[in-house]
């Protein structure tokens, strides 16, 4: 199981809502195959967020391996990602309170 029961489908999360929309091509179990599909549909890196805009976190041990993270910033400082220890979308504040940097920030023209 690529998602590990649901601890790690944040990009299975975010992939399947912009799917919904047309934004992207297919859904992805990985980041790094999200990011590629949001650049070939027309996303491009900004430098702040914006309410819509697609986060990149940088890598993070989980269970031993290297992973990244991704989710939607939603404004007020808030962003919504899935949780690895809730195994379920959450809101929390866009930096984890300065915890974990932002590696890219993708928005799209339709947004």
């Amino acid at each position: 199981d690529i998602t590990e029961n649901g601890k790690i489908s944040c990009a299975y999360f975010v992939s399947s809502v912009l799917l919904m929309f047309g934004l992207i091509k297919a859904p992805h179990l990985t980041v790094r195959g999200l990011a590629k599909d949001m650049e070939q549909s027309g996303w491009h890196k900004i430098k702040e967020p914006r309410k819509g805009s697609v986060l990149v976190w940088e890598k993070q041990k989980i269970a031993g391996k290297d992973h990244r993270h991704v989710g939607f910033f939603i404004g007020d400082s808030k962003a919504i990602s899935n949780s690895f220890k809730n195994k379920s979308p959450v809101v929390h504040h866009w930096t984890f309170k300065g915890k974990r940097k932002i590696e890219a920030i993708f928005w799209h023209k339709k947004i």
